[in-house]
């Protein structure tokens, strides 16, 4: 048999990838716990659980017994008219888990598509109170995921450079710090003022592909407590931060004000299933009930609320909070404070900064976000045996839950020999 690259290569378009000058992907032929296996045998430490999804690792035992149980029951069935018994246990363990201002689950089946749904959300819960609100407020540097809407709210040219001209009119606001809080508001004040603001979409705490930029608590709850005064929906884009990775369930947890509308996704089924979640208030729901059909919220997706999906969903809330779980997350925590004091003064480390099970290392040096050396860096952890996908000169470690310490520390001691080849 051929080997898998050169069967990839003969028919497959790859994300984020430039085919022209690109190396060829690793075929992973095996994942388990926190280790990848390709054709060849080799062994890989997933150090970001595939994108911060797999965070109770690969082929968790209890998930797929859950699939495949609910798999012999009910499969699949379109969840416009009808409803199930897997979705609605899901929506009652997520009332537990979210912040207590959230009423409904709408779902979706990926992160981009959350935030669409929550974008419109927000822009038809104005129109329909007879108002049109046509701009968004978002942050700088933030990412929401790569359909139209989502996009508009993203702030990386690296990813929307060519469809700039098509978006919707977002205004920017730079990320919020105790030092700068003041000024951000001021901008803030101006541009609620001088333009019809539907919604403050936002990363909380930590943006992901910008590079596991971190900012303040207080200075965003001042920024939606802003938003609040000026009936601005807040829309928390929890996709890369939600379900523990930042130390408490979400990090909206950290917020005194909390999100009109939150978006769910990646963890939710622990990578072993499409599915994502827009929630919402009830003020959100109520403004949408009407006797004029119009005024519902026209908007769907065919494998909305799949009922394996929900199976997994529901198997990893019940892991979530587990003492096992929350043992390992509390030492992976620690584990990262005391990486970070090691590492914090070497002459090649500009930055290094955690929270909960996120660590971020920012390389001294000017990088271009998918450039050779950054390549090179990626390379060199592939060859180390360790999966490690840097963000320009970040370079960040957020792993599955399950990962062992000896895992860890092989992961901290590739990223210390990286610093001796930049």
């Amino acid at each position: 048999m051929k080997k898998l690259i050169n069967r990839d290569k003969k028919h497959l378009w790859h994300p984020l990838t430039q085919h022209q000058t690109a190396a060829d992907p690793l075929a992973i032929v095996k994942a388990e716990g926190a280790l990848l296996y390709d054709e060849e045998g080799n062994e890989y430490i997933d150090g970001i659980a595939s994108w911060y999804t797999t965070m109770y690792g690969h082929s968790n035992d209890a998930i797929v017994a859950a699939m495949t149980k609910q798999m012999q029951q009910l499969d699949f069935v379109m969840f416009s008219g009808l409803t199930h018994q897997p979705a609605i246990e899901l929506s009652e363990a997520l009332m537990t888990i979210l912040p207590e201002n959230q009423a409904k689950i709408f779902f979706n089946d990926n992160g981009s598509t959350a935030v669409e749904a929550a974008i419109k959300m927000a822009l038809q819960y104005h129109h329909n109170k007879g108002e049109k609100r046509d701009t968004l407020i978002a942050l700088e540097g933030g990412f929401h995921g790569d359909t139209f809407g989502a996009m508009s709210a993203s702030g990386l040219s690296s990813y929307n450079g060519p469809f700039e001209d098509f978006l919707i009119n977002v205004e920017r606001i730079p990320l919020p710090t105790e030092a700068n809080v003041e000024q951000v508001i001021e901008h803030l004040t101006t541009i609620i003022t001088d333009n019809s603001c539907a919604a403050f979409v936002f990363e909380p705490l930590v943006q992901g592909a910008a590079g596991m930029k971190f900012h303040s608590e207080k200075a965003l709850d001042a920024l939606i407590e802003l938003c609040n005064q000026h009936e601005v929906i807040c829309i928390a884009d929890e996709i890369m931060t939600g379900f523990g990775k930042t130390g408490k369930n979400f990090a909206s947890d950290y917020l005194e004000n909390r999100p009109d509308i939150m978006c769910l996704g990646k963890a939710l089924t622990a990578g072993m299933f499409p599915l994502s979640i827009t929630s919402c208030t009830q003020t959100i729901f109520d403004a949408f009930l009407s006797h004029e059909v119009t005024k519902g919220f026209f908007h769907a997706h065919t494998f909305s609320a799949h009922p394996l999906g929900c199976a997994a969903a529901i198997a990893g809330i019940e892991l979530l909070n587990s003492p096992e779980i929350l043992q390992r997350r509390e030492a992976i925590e620690k584990a990262h404070e005391q990486f970070a004091m090691k590492v914090k003064n070497h002459p090649k480390v500009k930055e290094v900064r955690c929270k909960g099970v996120i660590l971020a290392l920012d390389l001294d040096l000017q990088m271009e976000r998918y450039g050779n050396l950054r390549d090179q860096l990626y390379q060199f952890f592939l060859n180390q045996g360790v999966l490690l996908r840097p963000l320009g000169n970040t370079i960040y470690v957020l792993p599955p839950y399950v990962i062992t310490d000896e895992q860890l520390q092989k992961v901290y001691d590739s990223i210390l020999q990286s610093l001796k080849m930049v």
